[in-house]
């Protein structure tokens, strides 16, 4: 399946796989990759540019095929060392970058002059626009359903993706829902070149996380992710634990009084807690609504291959038999 995504990035499935805080290490990334997606390394898990520069020389061992890095940039008054790290990224020989997070379009001259192709993600219309305008060579739309942040305007995918494609002229994937071949058919048909799924690939052998994690996600519903922070304008979608019912308490009680401060136990330095103990009450961890469609811990080249398959059959069996 050829689309201007697998054109942009040269790989061989319209696939990527989301930057994921404490999962999208090299061991997910090159996996990905090396099944014909686009694997992702996640800049800020690792606390420091030298740390970073480490984990892509890992996965340039372990995969000869194109990769990615995330590189959120955070609204934070002790910011990280952001030109430190694309300078790893850009030593390193990494020619894709996901930016996630405030406009990045201070570091964008940096990136776009080494080469690097640059895709942002967004959760609205007008953001994406945004990106467009500043040179992103493509954006990630991520709608209300995805795990994370969704932002603050809550429209789903069915309504998001093709505003997107009446809007824009550069490339968009699909972000939020995203599971299977269903997914990736229905999101063409919106207007996307291809998709980007989180959660999914949490749940799949090579994904270097507890094994508490991945069952956990198997055994979710749709119905068992909650919305947090809503309150602070830093909505993030998170499956539901002991820890969020707590949070969401302090956020009913205290309503717009409430400061950060007041769910810090929740939220702040849990991820290592959760995603290498297997600390599942430990605190808030992201998930999305797909979680409802995630029944097996495939190998990454299994998930990627069945969901090809399944979008093929989808395409040229079912749906090109109901025109007469």
């Amino acid at each position: 399946m050829r689309t201007k995504i697998t054109e942009l990035f040269e790989i061989e499935h319209p696939i990527m796989q989301g930057g994921m805080h404490y999962v999208a290490f090299a061991e997910l990334s090159s996996a990905v990759s090396n099944a014909g997606g686009l694997g992702i390394i996640t800049a800020l898990t690792q606390k420091t540019p030298d740390d970073l520069a480490r984990e892509i020389d890992k996965c340039h061992k372990m995969t000869d095929k194109p990769f990615g890095v995330n590189l959120t940039f955070l609204p934070t008054v002790m910011a990280p060392d952001y030109p430190g790290y694309i300078e790893a990224i850009i030593k390193g020989g990494v020619k894709i970058v996901e930016t996630a997070g405030r406009n990045p379009k201070d570091y964008l001259p940096a990136l776009k002059d080494a080469g690097i192709k640059v895709i942002h993600k967004c959760t609205s219309v007008r953001h994406a626009l945004k990106a467009e305008q500043i040179g992103c060579d493509a954006v990630s739309v991520d709608g209300f359903e995805c795990g994370g942040h969704p932002g603050e305007d809550d429209i789903p995918n069915f309504i998001l993706l093709p505003r997107a494609a009446e809007e824009l002229t550069i490339p968009f994937v699909a972000s939020g829902g995203m599971a299977d071949g269903r997914s990736l058919v229905a999101a063409m048909a919106l207007g996307a070149e291809g998709i980007n799924m989180g959660t999914r690939f949490i749940a799949t052998k090579e994904a270097p996380v507890h094994e508490n994690v991945k069952k956990a996600i198997v055994a979710a519903s749709e119905l068992d992710t909650r919305l947090i922070m809503r309150s602070l304008r830093n909505t993030e979608r998170v499956i539901s634990n002991a820890a969020v019912e707590r949070l969401i308490e302090k956020e009913k009680s205290l309503g717009d009084k409430i400061r950060f401060e007041d769910i810090i136990e929740e939220v702040a330095g849990v991820y290592p807690r959760i995603m290498r103990e297997g600390d599942m009450d430990a605190g808030a961890w992201s998930c999305g609504m797909v979680a409802g469609l995630i029944h097996n811990i495939p190998t990454c080249k299994e998930l990627i291959s069945g969901i090809m398959e399944e979008a093929g059959s989808i395409i040229q069996k079912r749906l090109y038999g109901m025109i007469s």
